[in-house]
């Protein structure tokens, strides 16, 4: 027997809160491949939100611009980001990652989820547990993705036993 596509992404996603978040996306769901931005309340998950944001999707997936984020995500990027373009934070190198990360979660409709060291430049001394939902008002367009990011210093992550060189650019 097979498990679902739906058990086995939720047993790839390694942070208790990103669990928490997807089950209730998954709730939300309803019958529908997923949930309108309508359908998700964040009264419903009050605890994770300084970790959670919402990005809005531009058109053809071109641009990726965070509608709303968390007070925490503020820590770690130095700067307010909401009403930001992905492409004006400090990514660096890994501009590119994040960029197929956004458009394959609004191209296909489907979460998408990872690990990756050193979120920003300069913060390479954390590892980033990251979870994208896709949001749509009709079941086709994805017009809305919401997220939610951990933040684990690199050497707690090394201590329980994460090799981080196999896990800078995972995706789930």
């Amino acid at each position: 027997m097979t498990a679902s596509p739906d058990l086995t992404f939720r047993t790839q996603l390694v942070v208790p809160e990103q669990r928490q978040l997807y089950d209730y996306w998954r709730e939300c769901c309803a019958r529908r491949i997923m949930p309108s931005r309508d359908d998700i309340s964040p009264m419903d998950f009050p605890k994770l939100l300084p970790f959670v944001s919402l990005v809005d999707v531009e058109a053809n997936a071109s641009r990726f611009k965070v509608r709303l984020a968390g007070t925490r995500l503020r820590d770690v990027y130095d700067r307010e980001i909401t009403g930001r373009y992905l492409d004006e934070l400090d990514f660096g190198e890994k501009i590119d990652y994040w960029r197929s990360a956004y458009r394959r979660v609004a191209m296909n409709g489907r979460p998408a989820q990872g690990v990756v060291r050193g979120p920003k430049r300069n913060k390479d001394h954390l590892v980033q547990f990251w979870l994208r939902l896709p949001l749509s008002p009709d079941d086709k367009r994805v017009t809305m993705i919401l997220c939610y990011d951990a933040f684990v210093p690199a050497a707690k992550a090394t201590a329980n036993g994460l090799d981080l060189d196999d896990i800078i650019y995972a995706h789930g």
